[in-house]
């Protein structure tokens, strides 16, 4: 009995540390499942972001996300003629920002003739503003030089998407480290049971002394450690 509850703990400890290590799906099964989404839910004021608990990097996608439609929904409104601070006024309505706030920023700036540009430098968050800073430096050239605002929202929009498929591109090739990883964490899980099946009696030792404890310890540590350092060098290859 002593054995199996051993075994049992040993086990789900093994799994814990790969499940809290990798938490999450893949950023390519999770751009899949909200572009499903979105097929089915219908007007896009419906759409839920993630919540500021979300982890940081889907969080900056959301950003990412809403500043490309954005930009889009601009480039629309100031083709059908329509001035720069309507357009933002009527685009802004009819999204939904990850912080409902910026929402609110945007359209006071627009209606109550403020800085459209300082509001969208205010708005942009570290992580997953770069087009929210773009819109920010094209509007200010726009009023400074009076240049055509349309052509610039539509650059910074081919430019927003450039990015997101080189994103989804590095996201997918990352995916086979990722699983690669996976599968190494639940390795030593697998090793215990194929020990026990041929008789070996692999939790006698680990549990059995010193030297198995300290050997237990090594390895969990051994697997955690580099769980983590995979999951560092994913983490910075999608970062840069």
């Amino acid at each position: 009995m002593t054995t199996t509850v051993a075994a049992t703990a040993t086990a789900l400890l093994l799994a814990a540390l790969a499940a809290g290590t990798w938490t999450g799906p893949d950023p390519a099964a999770a751009r899949l499942r909200r572009l499903l989404r979105r097929g089915s839910t219908g007007p896009r004021s419906s759409r839920r972001w993630p919540t500021r608990e979300a982890l940081p990097s889907r969080r900056a996608a959301a950003w990412r996300e809403a500043s490309l439609e954005l930009c889009q929904g601009l480039a629309a409104e100031l083709a059908a003629g329509r001035t720069a601070n309507e357009a933002l006024v009527r685009v802004v309505s009819v999204m939904a920002f990850p912080d409902p706030m910026a929402g609110r920023t945007l359209t006071a700036a627009a209606r109550d003739g403020g800085d459209v540009p300082v509001a969208l430098l205010a708005v942009a968050p570290e992580r997953g503003g770069e087009g929210l800073r773009r819109l920010a430096a094209c509007w200010r050239a726009s009023v400074t030089a009076g240049g055509g605002l349309v052509a610039l929202v539509d650059r910074v929009a081919a430019s927003l998407r450039e990015a997101e498929a080189h994103r989804q591109d590095v996201a997918a090739q990352l995916a086979g480290p990722r699983a690669t990883a996976r599968l190494l964490a639940g390795l030593p899980v697998l090793g215990l049971l194929m020990a026990a099946g041929l008789g070996m009696r692999p939790l006698d030792f680990l549990f059995g002394g010193p030297a198995g404890t300290a050997c237990l310890v090594l390895g969990i540590v051994l697997d955690g450690c580099g769980l983590w350092w995979t999951h560092h060098l994913v983490a910075r290859a999608e970062r840069d």
